[in-house]
């Protein structure tokens, strides 16, 4: 626990507790809501080949997780861990700009 706490900065046992609990609910949901999205695109597990519906869920599991990583986060009142989780994530892969455009969003909402 010890290496959490000091890697992520996290101050109580609780918190990271938190943190290891959101991150398995996210995970969970986002490939479970993933099949479901797939099908309103009329790809579907039985009726589509496995070489192209397996890519594609895998690809589709990426972006719903990230979306829910930050709604679970904020509901389990750990946004600010998660958003700073997801912004570190999206810049290593070379897609900062999407961090910075909400950062952006949210900062010029907030000053209104």
């Amino acid at each position: 626990m010890s290496t959490f706490k000091k890697r992520w900065n996290i101050k109580s046992n609780w918190q990271v507790f938190v943190i290891l609990v959101v991150f398995a609910i996210t995970g969970s949901t986002a490939a479970y809501l993933s099949k479901p999205v797939l099908s309103l695109f009329g790809i579907v597990r039985n009726e589509t080949s496995g070489w192209m519906y397996w890519p594609l869920y895998i690809i589709l599991i990426f972006p719903i997780y990230q979306v829910l990583l930050v709604t679970f986060g904020f509901i389990f009142g750990q946004f600010e861990f998660f958003w700073a989780f997801e912004k570190k994530m999206l810049r290593s892969m070379k897609l900062g700009f999407i961090a910075d455009f909400f950062d952006k969003l949210f900062k010029t909402k907030g000053e209104s």
